[in-house]
């Protein structure tokens, strides 16, 4: 590292360059290639999977996206010609759009159930012949300019469907900008210098810009979400700032101790360098984790985030020792550098208010670790309510169509309209099969959480049959889940026995009923992997037991704690309007899958640099309580400043209007503010207080067996302190 930060410091402009033209290189590429992100995936060996698979097989125009165009009027009937006329023009102009399979109307024969019982809502389906996925962004804005041109005085007219949900979240880019300004803030008011701030945004810059172009590329040779570039340029811009902030932080302080702008640079590289080498790479294996979970979905953005971390890691130990070779002495703030030319080189202990806090610490360890932990167990109550599942559009902001069109079906057909379920039947033949199909209708029309179910007309010559059950209640309530479940283990039962009739229960609100239930059975196994890869890693590192099992529990503790807090926002629905918990629903179940992985990633990142710098001072010491009130001391402001950064981040989704991007940002941002808050400045050095030497104990037959990995490096490889020896300050520019 010393041999690389070296090079790197003195070829500056070279360095510079060539990262120049990589983000130039992969960018042309991208735009050259194109993105084709892909959101198809597979619940293989569910019944949601067997409806969908039959459907595409058999009944081809009924298998692909299918949306619908929602009219009410306020005065008279939707049969009244005067309506007739203006809405039957605009359904035959949607059923000549490229890729429409098919289009009922409430006018036609086949849709004449179309029509709410009070006459003044009606709605025609539309149904493409490709997956959602495969539609371009111009076909569904097609699609919903040309419904809304049917609008008139006293006419709505709304679309409501998947796709057309997609096109309405708020453009990329704004979430981004407003945590780059954040950031700068809380980087200059750390720094109290320009170039001070900058140096840690221009590297984060390059890393994310880079990240996008080669995701942009990925998109060609595997599926990929289309929220996997924003997700993987969220985690770029954090985890970006956040490593060179620790780099440029432990170089600032060599330069006030004495050394030279150069052998500064080397020993940040060569010690907090390692720590975010070791930091990435913990990030990355607790993303890769999601392999684990065996959905196609999350491979994709697991490979997107662990690349953006992987080059923001590069641009930390190559580009900022360059960018650190450019600005010299200017990284210190004007008063810095007047304060150190009048008083010379800063040694000793840190002062101040942290390392006030971290001798308070040390005195009273007992009650705030009782304390911490009592805030952290109210938090986490919440989490025992938790309940995965999918957020359906009556979540959405209330200007968008997809939310206006989901309010009038409910309010003309009955909340359950907008989840129903499709029962796919095998029907091989036989008077036998068909009295078991009539009777599987009839039994569903008497199921209780059913408001009606009807037979759909067979296709000439099909052994396919589909049934519609429309149930009581709304997609995401819990009712509905359980009414699944009933169908599927006892009312199709019932009606297949006897025959060779076979039905499955499908349809979009069963497919997020299996898609949550697999992964919350495949969450254990995916919760255990990154915990023990995460222990061993820690282990490798520290030579102790007690640093990398308290590292397990704490993350636990922080994943319990800020799923309370995700579960009484919107679960609950404590968060308001502003926050998109404008109705009580269940946490959409991808989220904690991809908020686990970046939490633990995260939280093993502090928890590397506050240990790193403990291990580093009891290896010369051999006193504990000297090593964790030196580490809390000269870590706990920038890893708080880190993590302020990181909740402006975060903070910056919560408050988009959108319910998925608000529990991804609140979920994230008060993960990252109770383990940085309350774990690694209280719980954490509390507890280290409390085990003394133990620690850093380590059984001498594993000693002896474990490879040697350490974080810091060898004494001989850190740059010496020459007592007297000062910066070059003619280094340093004359602009600030």
């Amino acid at each position: 590292m010393a041999v690389l930060a070296r090079w790197c410091f003195r070829h500056k402009w070279l360095v510079i360059v060539l990262w120049v033209a990589a983000l130039l290189g992969t960018g042309a590429a991208g735009r050259i290639a194109g993105d084709a992100y892909s959101n198809v995936f597979s619940l293989p060996h569910t019944e949601s999977a067997k409806v969908l698979d039959l459907l595409d097989k058999a009944v081809h125009d009924q298998s692909g996206e299918s949306d619908t165009v929602v009219w009410h009027t306020d005065a008279g009937s939707v049969k009244d010609p005067a309506v007739r006329d203006r809405i039957a023009p605009v359904l035959d102009r949607i059923r000549h759009q490229k890729d429409v399979g098919k289009v009922v109307s409430p006018y036609d024969p086949a849709g004449a159930a179309q029509i709410s019982k009070d006459g003044r809502t009606a709605y025609a389906t539309v149904t493409y012949d490709v997956l959602g996925a495969k539609l371009s962004e111009g076909q569904v804005h097609d699609l919903v300019d040309t419904a809304h041109s049917a609008r008139r005085d006293g006419l709505k007219v709304e679309v409501g469907g998947n796709i057309v949900a997609q096109i309405e979240q708020p453009p990329p880019g704004l979430s981004e900008f407003v945590g780059i300004a954040a950031a700068a803030v809380v980087l200059f008011l750390a720094f109290g210098s320009l170039l001070g701030m900058l140096t840690p945004i221009v590297t984060a810059l390059f890393a994310i810009g880079i990240s996008s172009s080669l995701i942009t590329l990925l998109t060609h040779t595997m599926n990929v979400p289309d929220f996997s570039g924003q997700l993987a340029m969220l985690v770029g811009l954090g985890v970006g700032i956040d490593y060179a902030l620790f780099i440029v932080t432990r170089h600032r302080k060599g330069i006030l101790s004495g050394k030279s702008p150069e052998e500064s640079a080397v020993t940040a590289v060569n010690t907090s360098g390692r720590a975010v080498l070791f930091a990435g790479g913990t990030v990355c294996i607790a993303l890769l984790g999601m392999f684990t979970v065996g959905l196609s979905l999350l491979y994709g953005v697991a490979i997107s985030a662990a690349m953006t971390v992987v080059v923001s890691v590069l641009a930390a130990v190559t580009l900022l020792p360059a960018l650190l070779g450019v600005f010299g002495t200017k990284v210190l703030s004007r008063r810095q550098r007047r304060r150190f030319a009048a008083t010379g080189p800063q040694v000793g202990e840190s002062t101040g208010a942290a390392a006030r806090w971290s001798s308070f610490v040390q005195r009273h360890p007992r009650s705030l670790a009782a304390l911490a932990i009592a805030v952290m167990a109210v938090l986490a109550i919440p989490t025992l309510s938790l309940r995965l599942g999918s957020s359906d559009q009556g979540n959405n902001p209330t200007s968008t169509t997809t939310r206006k069109a989901y309010d009038m079906l409910a309010d003309g057909f009955g909340p359950g309209f907008n989840g129903p379920l499709t029962i796919l039947a095998e029907v091989p033949g036989g008077a036998r099969d068909k009295q078991a199909l009539d009777g599987l209708v009839s039994t569903l029309g008497r199921t209780k959480g059913i408001a009606y179910a009807a037979a759909l007309p067979m296709q000439p010559d099909s052994t396919v049959a589909l049934v519609q059950a429309v149930p009581t209640t709304s997609p995401q309530d819990k009712a509905t889940s359980t009414l699944i479940n009933h169908l599927r283990q006892d009312v199709v039962p019932q009606a297949e026995r006897g025959t060779t009739m076979k039905a499955y229960v499908g349809g979009p609100t069963a497919i997020f009923k299996d898609f949550s239930t697999v992964l919350g059975n495949k969450m254990p196994i995916f919760i255990g992997v990154i915990i023990a890869l995460g222990f061993v890693l820690l282990l490798l590192a520290f030579r102790s037991i007690v640093v990398p099992l308290t590292a397990a529990v704490m993350n636990m503790v922080a994943a319990g704690a800020s799923f309370g807090v995700l579960v009484a926002t919107f679960q609950w629905a404590w968060g308001g309007s502003l926050l998109g918990a404008t109705r009580q629903g269940p946490i959409d179940a991808f989220l904690p899958v991809i908020m686990l992985a970046l939490l633990f990633g995260l939280s093993m990142d502090y928890q590397v640099f506050l240990v790193s710098r403990m291990h580093e001072e009891w290896v010369h010491t051999k006193d504990s309580a000297r090593a964790v009130r030196v580490g809390l001391a000269e870590t706990s402001r920038v890893i708080n400043s880190a993590a302020v950064i990181m909740i402006c981040v975060f903070g910056a989704f919560a408050l988009s209007g959108v319910r998925v991007l608000g529990m991804f940002g609140v979920g994230l941002a008060g993960a990252v503010a109770l383990d940085a808050f309350i774990l690694r400045t209280v719980l954490v050095p509390s507890l280290m207080h409390l085990f003394g030497r133990a620690n850093w104990w380590l059984p001498g037959w594993l000693d002896k067996r474990l490879p040697h990995m350490a974080v810091e490096p060898a004494d001989e490889e850190v740059a010496p302190v020459r007592p007297g020896q000062e910066p070059d300050l003619a280094l340093a520019s004359s602009a600030d």
